[in-house]
């Protein structure tokens, strides 16, 4: 069993800049890849970045490619998102997820996730 828990949400301008953070729980930590993804009202929830327990994989969707970095510090059981030139389109309530799914091509599926946080509002203003 893995507990998520976000934050770092909150109100920005447009370019502005941004660090989510997931702290999780639980014994079996260590061997889950992270992910993260958003939802914006009406929308469907959406794969934002991807990080494997071992932290040498990680995968960013297109649209946030050159502006958000995925990381993971283990000891503290905590991964990050820094996001940078933030935009009025990335406004959305962030997820942060856990799986143990190896299979890469399947880390952006929202379905391979099986614990995830309460999520945190990110809005930007144009």
């Amino acid at each position: 069993q893995v507990q998520l828990v976000e934050s770092g949400g909150g109100l920005v301008q447009a370019g502005g800049s941004l660090r989510l953070s997931c702290v999780a729980s639980g014994r079996t930590y260590g061997r889950y890849t992270m992910g993260w993804f958003r939802q914006a009202p009406g929308k469907e929830r959406e794969f934002v970045a991807t990080i494997h327990w071992s932290g040498g994989t990680t995968s960013l969707a297109d649209s946030v490619k050159g502006r958000f970095t995925i990381s993971r510090a283990s000891a503290k059981n905590t991964v990050y998102l820094q996001m940078n030139s933030l935009k009025p389109e990335d406004t959305a309530v962030y997820y942060c997820a856990a799986t143990g799914e190896d299979r890469l091509r399947l880390w952006v599926l929202p379905s391979s996730y099986g614990y995830w946080g309460q999520g945190t509002q990110v809005t930007v203003s144009s």
